[in-house]
């Protein structure tokens, strides 16, 4: 009996069309398999011990008057003076780049909300205190890096107790300190506490 070539016609088209069909579904499933999920950002890191520039106002005083201009950053001689990734507010991290004590204090020149106010005298700088972890200290071992490189003279070394004392009265909390510790040594035991939480 012989087949209507119409319908063979029709017939080979729907399984042409058939076959297209599925390959065209086996490929969109692959591609979308396969692509990277779309999965949220995670909010980066931000560390919670940064200091306020030099000559900074109380923090509640500070965050009214500072206009995130950045020209305190920009006066910066030794880009110590960096901007808050979230806020942009002036901060500085002593363990990266700490504060040199300028004669000049030219950040603080810079500043023309007085957000940052002169001092009569660079001892007179408040960012923070310098805290020694005694574990992590390596005085008794004869290190007294940071004592020699102290600007304010504000580090001493008890040779009877193998450990190095903090003058609270001398201390400004520039950080050298704690950049010298983290460059001789594999652990930092000298940080500074922020001026700003002690107040708070």
């Amino acid at each position: 009996m012989a087949t209507d070539p119409q319908y063979e016609y029709g017939r080979r088209h729907f399984l042409k069309d058939s076959l297209v069909s599925v390959v065209k579904t086996a490929h969109e499933f692959t591609k979308h398999r396969d692509a990277p999920s779309e999965q949220p950002e995670a909010p980066a890191f931000v560390r919670e011990d940064w200091l306020r520039p030099p000559g900074a106002v109380s923090e509640s005083m500070f965050l009214d008057r500072c206009t995130r201009c950045g020209d305190c950053a920009k006066a910066c001689p030794h880009s110590a003076v960096t901007v808050h990734p979230r806020n942009g507010f002036p901060i500085l991290l002593p363990d990266q780049t700490p504060c040199y004590l300028c004669d000049d204090v030219p950040c603080i020149a810079a500043c023309e909300t007085d957000a940052l106010v002169a001092v009569e005298h660079i001892e007179d700088v408040r960012m923070g205190l310098a805290v020694v972890s005694p574990k992590a200290c390596t005085a008794e071992q004869g290190c007294n890096a940071c004592v020699s490189q102290c600007p304010t003279h504000a580090l001493s070394m008890d040779f009877d107790g193998f450990r190095v004392i903090v003058s609270e009265s001398r201390c400004v909390g520039c950080g050298i300190c704690e950049y010298t510790c983290k460059s001789v040594n594999d652990r930092i035991a000298i940080t500074v506490r922020p001026a700003r939480s002690s107040a708070a």
